[in-house]
């Protein structure tokens, strides 16, 4: 998807990009962005069912006739409830996994270079684009920020 930005082709397949990540950025290329995924899925899989316990157990009148229904519905709503409140950790683990690859949607002035996810996390907090990207109709820039789109608008 990064290459569109620029209108590139330097993954062209699946062995051809495998070899290219592997030529350019070793064994860890394949890594980049796992340790903020994985801590967004534990948390996320942790609040979904901590809050679909609390739900079911206390909140919903076992004297239902849909009880089983209604407990599915409440998987369904703490599972958006969870993936909402840990988006910001796939958010990082997507720009870690193009930081500096290579390709113009990686590099600056697209992207800047972060050194660690844990950079990322806090350049991305103190601009406020933690949520960046988060919903699909709802769209929303931080106060001051210029995008090239916008550069081009004005030309």
């Amino acid at each position: 998807m990064v290459q569109f930005i620029g209108r590139e082709s330097k993954y062209c397949g699946l062995c051809d990009s495998i070899v290219t990540i592997y030529r350019e950025e070793g064994i860890l290329g394949f890594f980049a962005g796992l340790i903020p995924r994985l801590l967004g899925d534990i948390i996320s899989l942790w609040l979904c069912n901590s809050l679909a316990y609390l739900v079911n157990t206390y909140a919903l009148d076992s004297g239902v006739s849909t009880m089983s229904e209604m407990k599915s519905y409440s998987q369904a709503v703490t599972g958006f409830f969870a993936s909402m409140l840990t988006y910001p950790f796939v958010l990082v683990s997507n720009l870690m996994a193009v930081n500096n690859c290579g390709l113009a949607g990686g590099c600056p002035p697209y992207s800047p270079v972060y050194t660690s996810w844990i950079d990322c996390w806090s350049m991305l907090q103190k601009e406020g684009n933690m949520s960046r990207g988060n919903s699909l109709f709802f769209r929303k820039v931080p106060f001051g920020k210029t995008y090239c789109c916008d550069l081009r608008m004005l030309i």
